[in-house]
């Protein structure tokens, strides 16, 4: 099992998690991506980055909402194709963006 960042992370990139990590395996290039990555290859699943993210978007693996599913996926491609994965950051940005606009105007 490994901990996933999830989408609360997208344009946060708060690196508490960063800093508590014993084994620095969440990455992330500053002036590329949107949300930081837990290399699952990497983690060593103690839960400490967890209660470090102010906003609550560390799970582990068995524990990702359903909703945010992919963002397992997501993180573990960083890690072998870093563009693949920003590109599928951007899709569930626009569409998280589709939704909050149609709900808003369903208002």
């Amino acid at each position: 099992m490994t901990y996933v960042i999830t989408s609360a992370c997208i344009d946060v990139k708060d690196q508490s998690c960063v800093e508590v990590c014993p084994v620095d395996c969440i990455h992330f290039d500053e002036n590329l991506d949107a949300m930081l990555y837990i290399n699952p290859d990497e983690c060593i699943d103690c839960g400490a980055c967890e209660p470090a993210c102010p906003v609550s978007a560390i799970f582990a693996e068995a524990d990702v909402p359903e909703s945010e599913s992919e963002f397992t996926r997501i993180n573990a491609l960083w890690f072998e194709d870093a563009l693949a994965a920003r590109r599928l950051v951007e899709v569930f940005r626009q569409r998280a963006a589709g939704a909050t606009a149609t709900e808003g105007a369903s208002r």
